[in-house]
């Protein structure tokens, strides 16, 4: 059962108004995220399709994942893309003690930090919770050690199997304009959708005259 909208709802951008929702902006820009990864196959498509069309995004790595495939954490980094933090072992912040979600949140960090090597770790300031679940509480003490809360403007639902791959595809398109932040998942469960919209959505809006943009420090 879907918890969210497609498109965020205004009056929730101006509630949580300290989290980043979309970009403010007049260009022709996009900006694409891809929660869950790294994952065998599914990542290293996401990044070759991506370079075809000469698009950047940014990559919410769950902790886990990046300690089990480094290799192809690193290829993101690589081809330009951002980074961002979504905990070690993908929880959710509605149920999880404040401690507890911090406890994880640096637990990812240290272990994204760990893998990058020679790339700048300042590239990794952004936090995206799972699920979209986080407490005030939480949020206010990931800001406070520096994180950037990357929440968004349009869910694809790749991720739902009573959404087919057309209506995955349908959501972007019809609810995306310049500045959405759209939510993607480079995982297994998404994958089918995922697969399916992603080269549509490039290709319709490439064709239109926009760019896909990573988030930079900036935001």
């Amino acid at each position: 059962m879907k918890i969210a909208p497609v498109k965020t709802p205004v009056v929730a951008k101006k509630m949580f108004s300290n989290y980043v929702w979309d970009i403010a902006t007049t260009n022709k820009e996009l900006y694409l995220t891809f929660d869950d990864g790294p994952t065998p196959e599914i990542t290293k498509w996401t990044l070759d399709i991506l370079k075809h069309y000469n698009a950047k995004a940014t990559f919410f790595c769950i902790g886990n994942n990046v300690e089990k495939h480094p290799n192809i954490f690193k290829s993101i980094i690589k081809e330009g893309h951002t980074i961002g933090n979504h905990t070690q072992n993908h929880i959710k912040g509605w149920k999880t003690k404040t401690k507890d979600y911090l406890k994880d949140a640096i637990e990812a960090q240290t272990t994204i930090n760990s893998n990058l090597e020679n790339f700048k770790a300042s590239n990794v300031t952004f936090f995206r919770p799972p699920y979209g679940q986080i407490t005030p509480k939480q949020g206010k003490k990931l800001m406070k050690i520096g994180y950037q809360i990357v929440m968004w403007d349009v869910l694809s639902f790749d991720w739902e199997h009573d959404v087919s791959e057309e209506k995955c595809l349908e959501n972007v398109i019809s609810k995306s304009k310049a500045g959405s932040i759209i939510v993607f998942h480079d995982s297994v469960k998404a994958s089918k959708n995922m697969m399916y919209a992603l080269p549509k959505v490039l290709d319709t809006f490439s064709k239109k005259g926009y760019v896909f943009k990573s988030l930079s420090q900036k935001y």
